[in-house]
């Protein structure tokens, strides 16, 4: 059998000659001039799929220039429109008919699937064909989700699923026009296809966890918190409404401490807290939505309770006694103790204190100790003792946050009566307390200080000159440089002064000492250290002659140590002179004899051999400024009884009372450690 183009009807016919010519190509392969019955039926199959392959390319041309058809013709309808807009309104005839369009969210195919139909009465005269566009079509987002399958009777399809959530509607262009000629036979149709929503989505919290405090007296009718959920399902219907509930409390107690607005989500008290039963809870709350099949999730909430004052002060005693002298202040003369169950250091435990009876003159104060809670009572003017020898007064105490109670389940604000005590004030006799001298000394650090070395003595005394015995204590030394000798007032180095420390300003450091005697009741007198650890040299008293050169004599002749005023100061007040008795030898071979304001005699207590010594003197003047000094003082021959010898004097005769060359070699390394042990010569005493 001969199969030729001419048999299958193939002809160069017009445009579609370029269609035909690679069809031919195609089968020229397979023409033969001898073939089989089953070689025809071959080429017959090959022929039916090559036109179908044909064919859909000749649909796309088409498709192009009607779709460039429909674009003129809707330019034209859209003025035809503008042109309507200028006469009446009139009433036309619909011509378009579209049956529901179904299509729902995540729908599980098989695909394409039929969603609706469109009818335009223009096809009950013409050939028409149905053409869709725009979103979801040949258009983002979704291009390829819709089609017309059937372009004849307007059959609408869905290729896929579609998540709603993230396009929720599209807007379709529907065209109807001539088949033959693709004119366009009526205006366009512009279609919203909305995605039916289905309950795939869970309410969501903004956070997994909430932490959040609230007061332990936090009323029922007071939101507590507010959770919030929200649903990507579609807005106002049951996929999207949500509703809470508390569906654990931990700890439980005697049943739900909190309960929850089932649809605003404010979590409220069901009853009063009590920070004494549980401190903090965890809450876990579940938003779920009303939706088929229901969807869920839950949140935590962390709730701790901050302690509130439910619990009143109370004296740990009934009543006080107290003895004060008259005429005398007397800071911190007594302590009241109270007890408070509530959290130490908040404002529902800290204490107020008030005198409400007793102090009419406003010579008694009383302050809180921020850190014990005690009540200070203070005597800040002097009473008189033949005025009135007894006093009572009345205290009352109440905490700065104000009381609060439960009752029936409600939070009662409220102001009980204050609970109050009586202290009995037996005022005595005048006494006087021991006095510092000077009461403010000024010192310069002498370098080296180091720990174990005496820093200064100082002591107080009676101005009555009453014998009594008297207790020395560090009152204030925040860096705990010093120690003192409770019995002899010795101040000694603990720790180097280190000027970079928080407690020194401006270069100064203030140390505060108190000398307690044994009356009753016992009477206490301060005395502060003003350490200077920068140069003040310019405020210090100095000798004025440093060195001196004494003829060796047998006899006890004073030598006279001279002081001069500081180079800032004008003070023509006397001085005061000490040996720092550092050692034994200046024990035993010098002393101090009177004081005559500007200078002082020193005395040589044996006869000592030529040599050069050191004598350590500490110098203060009247207003408290206190210096350390060396005299230097050497014993030498001289021949014309006033001039000693130039000759140097031999290694043997260099000491410091007594002691060898090693002491001349170390001075510099002894002498910053000397300890001042205090030997006071006033004007007019005798050191004999």
């Amino acid at each position: 059998m001969s199969v030729s183009v001419g048999f299958l009807g193939l002809k160069r016919v017009g445009a579609g000659w370029p269609r035909l010519e690679w069809i031919r190509q195609q089968l020229q392969p397979l023409l033969c001039s001898r073939c089989t019955q089953r070689s025809v039926e071959a080429i017959k199959h090959m022929i039916k799929v090559l036109v179908t392959a044909a064919n859909n390319f000749s649909h796309e041309v088409e498709n192009f220039r009607l779709r460039q058809a429909i674009q003129k013709k809707s330019i034209q309808w859209l003025d035809s429109y503008r042109l309507a807009d200028l006469h009446p309104l009139r009433r036309t005839k619909r011509t378009w008919v579209i049956t529901t369009i179904v299509v729902q969210e995540e729908e599980k195919g098989p695909f394409p699937k039929y969603a609706g139909q469109l009818f335009n009465n223009k096809s009950f005269n013409e050939s028409v064909r149905y053409l869709i566009s725009g979103p979801g079509v040949d258009e983002y987002p979704e291009i390829g989700l819709f089609s017309i399958e059937d372009d004849a009777n307007g059959h609408v399809y869905v290729h896929r699923a579609i998540d709603r959530e993230k396009t929720p509607s599209f807007q379709i262009r529907f065209d109807i026009v001539h088949r033959k000629t693709a004119e366009l036979l009526d205006r366009p149709l512009f279609f919203k296809i909305k995605i039916k929503d289905v309950n795939d989505n869970a309410p969501e919290f903004s956070k997994e966890e909430f932490n959040i405090t609230i007061r332990e007296n936090h009323r029922k009718d007071e939101p507590v918190f507010q959770v919030t959920a929200l649903d990507k399902d579609e807005e106002g219907t049951d996929n999207s409404r949500v509703s809470y509930s508390l569906t654990m409390q931990m700890p439980i107690l005697d049943g739900f401490t909190f309960n929850i607005d089932p649809t605003t989500g404010l979590i409220l008290l069901s009853g009063c807290l009590h920070y004494e039963t549980a401190s903090s809870f965890k809450l876990l709350v579940e938003a779920s939505d009303h939706g088929a099949p229901q969807q869920s999730s839950t949140s935590t909430v962390n709730v701790a309770i901050e302690d509130a004052n439910n619990h009143l002060p109370v004296f740990i005693n009934d009543h006080y006694q107290l003895q004060i002298s008259a005429g005398q202040e007397h800071p911190a003369a007594l302590r009241l103790q109270v007890e408070d169950k509530d959290s130490p250091n908040t404002p529902a435990w800290r204490a107020k204190y008030k005198i409400t009876k007793g102090n009419e003159k406003e010579q008694f104060a009383i302050a809180t100790d921020p850190e014990t809670n005690d009540g200070i009572l203070s005597i800040i003017k002097p009473v008189s003792y033949e005025e009135n020898s007894e006093k009572r007064l009345v205290i009352s105490v109440e905490n700065e946050e104000p009381f609060f109670s439960c009752k029936n389940g409600e939070v009662m604000i409220s102001s009980p009566e204050s609970m109050n005590i009586t202290v009995n004030i037996k005022v005595l006799q005048p006494q006087h307390a021991p006095q510092f001298h000077p009461p403010i000394l000024i010192v310069h650090k002498e370098d080296p200080m180091k720990p174990g070395t005496v820093f200064r003595k100082y002591l107080a005394t009676y101005p009555d000159d009453v014998p009594r015995k008297i207790k020395y204590e560090l009152a204030h030394d925040p860096a705990g440089w010093v120690s003192v000798d409770e019995n002899s007032g010795v101040l000694t180095v603990a720790k180097e002064f280190d000027q970079n420390s928080p407690y020194v300003n401006n270069s100064l450091y203030t140390i505060i000492i108190h000398a307690i005697d044994d009356g009753i009741p016992p009477q206490t007198g301060t005395g502060t250290i003003l350490l200077y650890l920068s140069d003040i040299n310019d405020h210090m008293p100095a000798l004025v002659t440093p060195s001196l050169d004494v003829c060796d004599q047998k006899e006890r002749t004073p030598l006279i140590i001279k002081a001069k005023s500081a180079l800032v100061q004008n003070v023509n007040e006397p001085f005061t002179f000490e040996l720092a008795e550092d050692s034994e030898d200046v024990k035993h071979n010098w002393k101090l004899g009177r004081n005559f304001g500007d200078s002082v005699e020193l005395l040589m207590l044996r006869s000592l051999p030529q040599g050069s010594y050191l004598v350590p003197f500490i110098i203060r003047d009247g207003q408290g400024f206190s210096t350390r000094q060396n005299q230097h003082v050497r014993l030498c021959v001289c021949p014309d009884g006033h001039t000693c010898e130039d000759s140097p004097l031999s290694q043997a005769s260099v000491r410091l009372g007594g002691s060898a060359i090693a002491v001349m070699l170390t001075a510099l390394l002894i002498l910053p450690e000397l300890l001042p042990l205090q030997h006071v010569a006033t004007a007019g005493e005798m050191a004999y």
